[in-house]
């Protein structure tokens, strides 16, 4: 009886040392390190930067008063259409207005000159017109040579550019032309109407194209001096953004660059072209404080027009240019790499263990990284590894 009591009795504390030794070891032993992880898969990849940006009418005239007189008060309204002459304002005259000989000289030298603007601008209306239609023509014999299979697609769409820039170009010098005879008009006018105290005749002011009013300066009856803004007229179908970006960003573009526009407003996203980039840049001062030089960038719509219609003057818009884009892809959340020396790094997750290696990267956005060699598709890589990740210790994803 004694023997089988000191035998249970032994038989409890081995028990019970086996569960001390079995409770230190668990609490001394290395415990797997809880981390983020992703995925190295293939996916399409764009990098772009991002700016906000505002719509403006292509083309906006500024309708000045041709003389000094007292403006009757304007009948149109903001957003009204008006008819290339319609009336805008009849200016009438004042009777105490007078040409000395003077003045009479340089309002004649003024005509002069704007009957030289006239034909200077005709002639640029013309050469505009012969560029639009070579690059119509460049465009049909790039399309068959494509056809063919003797040029890229690129070399195709940088045509279509071509052609659009030219479209472009010829309309605004059809408009110029239209403005400098208003100008020559305007010119005639002071002239005509100067130095008559018995004239009551007023001085009607009339639209120079077709639109729509898109601001009054001057609404109500007054006298207004010569030159003074009147009303500005233009196209709201006629839009185009401008965007400005900072200039270190505005050398990686380049005209013909594609365009997205998301968070307009309406549903779905709109594309365009960049059509022009200024190569001059100003300073802006930032939010924080900071000197900033940018550049003003100007982007061509390329969706239908039916889709940005109810866009107008002046509308925000969140532009995405994009300067790189590929569609299979190697990638890594761009969270995973960190410095190694010259070169990048990241933790692989190996049979539970963290693996240090050394990675090549392409492309990078702030999201997403494009992988040149270093990890192979389908291998887990651990997201913003901290002190405690370190070669060969045990990790899980949390």
């Amino acid at each position: 009886m004694k023997n089988n009591v000191q035998w249970r009795r032994r038989l409890v504390l081995g028990l019970l040392a086996v569960l001390v030794a079995w409770g230190l070891f668990q609490g001394f032993r290395p415990q797997a390190v809880e981390m983020d992880m992703g995925t190295a898969s293939r996916a399409a990849l764009r990098v772009t930067l991002e700016q906000e940006g505002r719509t403006r009418v292509l083309d906006r005239y500024v309708v000045t008063a041709p003389v000094t007189g007292y403006a009757r008060r304007l009948r149109s309204e903001v957003g009204n259409a008006v008819e290339r002459g319609a009336i805008l304002v009849e200016l009438e005259p004042l009777r105490a207005e007078a040409l000395d000989p003077r003045r009479r000289a340089e309002a004649q030298a003024r005509i002069a000159a704007a009957e030289s603007g006239v034909s200077a601008t005709e002639q640029r209306a013309r050469a505009a017109a012969s560029s639009a239609e070579l690059a119509q023509t460049e465009l049909q014999r790039v399309r068959a040579l494509r056809l063919q299979g003797h040029v890229s697609a690129a070399a195709e769409d940088r045509a279509a550019s071509e052609v659009q820039r030219s479209a472009a170009d010829m309309r605004s010098a059809q408009f110029a032309v239209t403005t400098a005879r208003h100008e020559l008009e305007a010119a005639r006018t002071t002239l005509k109407y100067a130095g008559s105290a018995s004239n009551t005749e007023p001085v009607t002011v009339r639209a120079p194209v077709a639109g729509r009013v898109l601001k009054i300066a001057h609404k109500s009856e007054g006298t207004v001096a010569s030159g003074q803004p009147l009303v500005e007229i233009g196209d709201p179908a006629a839009l185009e953004v401008e965007v400005d970006l900072l200039s270190a960003d505005a050398v990686r573009i380049h005209p013909g660059t594609r365009v997205v526009f998301e968070r307009w407003g309406g549903e779905g996203s709109l594309e365009g072209v960049v059509r022009v980039i200024e190569p001059t840049g100003f300073t802006k001062v930032s939010a924080l404080g900071v000197e900033e030089q940018r550049v003003w960038v100007i982007v061509a719509f390329s969706s239908p027009a039916t889709q940005w219609q109810r866009l107008g003057d002046g509308y925000r818009v969140e532009a995405s240019f994009i300067v790189w884009e590929g569609k299979d892809i190697l990638q890594i959340p761009a969270s995973a790499l960190f410095r190694d020396g010259d070169g990048w790094a990241a933790f692989v997750v190996e049979q539970g263990k963290a693996v240090k290696r050394r990675v090549e990267i392409g492309q990078r956005t702030g999201l997403r990284a494009q992988v040149v060699s270093g990890i192979q598709a389908g291998e887990r890589v651990i997201n913003h590894p901290d002190d405690r990740v370190r070669e060969g210790v045990s990790v899980v994803a949390r």
